[in-house]
């Protein structure tokens, strides 16, 4: 099929579960509109997926920042790029008991990972409705079926996405636009790292991680499908199945002694 200027918006598109999201577009023959924080390494992958033959354009974007957000899409409007898809995979959350964590890194988290995935979503809405066509693939997380000891914030925030996410594609189903929500478990990538989350118990078997290119398949799978939400993982399938059954304080005390460090009893 021919994707010639059908371009896909990822957001977190150098690393982990965005970078093999946006490789699976650009074997597909869409193009690419790239957005991550780090300017250089965005030309590195955009000189990888060039090689596919597609167009890639990268935007150094630091979406901890509302400005940012709506000064992406502006910067597109004014280029005549209307992407057909968007992904919104930037996402980050930070480790520890939430009365000793940082409030200025927390409310950091909640503009990336709520904030400036509604203001993208509905720049694109106001952009895709007249055209009757579209899809976005939200990145949630099975952290959204349970409360997060430990992890609080990302838990609360995943939440937020996977409730939004279901409600706006009920108001969108006469639309032609797509909503689907994608829940990983527990992946290899910068993460944990990122999140301060070394210690924690969830990677003493780092075996049972999940890796980026099969989440990035299932939700590659499940966004062409139309899907709602897809889990990707038999394991995660079976962990939301449990935590479906039980009341929440039991959920919290599941994620909770399977998050705090190591060293705590």
């Amino acid at each position: 099929m021919n994707r010639k200027n059908q371009y896909a918006l990822i957001t977190g598109a150098t690393s982990g579960i965005g970078y093999e999201l946006a490789k699976l577009f650009a074997k597909d023959g869409y193009d690419l509109v790239m957005v991550s924080r780090n300017h250089d390494e965005l030309q590195a992958k955009a000189n990888e997926f060039k090689s596919y033959g597609i167009n890639v354009i990268t935007m150094a974007k630091n979406l901890f920042t509302q400005d940012d957000a709506f000064s992406l899409y502006s910067e597109l409007k004014l280029n005549g790029i209307s992407p057909e898809i968007l992904v919104n995979d930037a996402g980050q959350g930070v480790y520890g008991k939430f009365q000793n964590t940082d409030i200025h890194r927390e409310v950091d988290i909640i503009n990336l990972n709520i904030v400036s995935v509604i203001i993208l979503t509905k720049l694109f809405l106001k952009d895709r409705l007249a055209k009757g066509s579209g899809r976005i693939l939200n990145l949630a997380s099975i952290a959204s079926k349970a409360p997060g000891p430990w992890h609080s914030v990302y838990h609360g925030t995943k939440a937020f996405v996977l409730s939004w996410s279901e409600a706006i594609r009920e108001e969108l189903k006469d639309s032609g636009i797509t909503v689907t929500a994608l829940l990983p478990g527990p992946t290899d990538t910068d993460f944990f790292n990122k999140a301060g989350m070394n210690e924690s118990k969830i990677l003493e078997d780092k075996d049972n991680l999940m890796s980026p290119e099969q989440v990035a398949v299932d939700g590659y799978k499940a966004l062409m499908n139309g899907e709602d939400k897809v889990i990707s993982g038999l394991t995660n399938k079976l962990s939301v199945a449990m935590t479906n059954i039980t009341t929440d304080s039991m959920a919290a005390h599941r994620m909770g002694e399977m998050q705090k460090p190591m060293n705590e009893k």
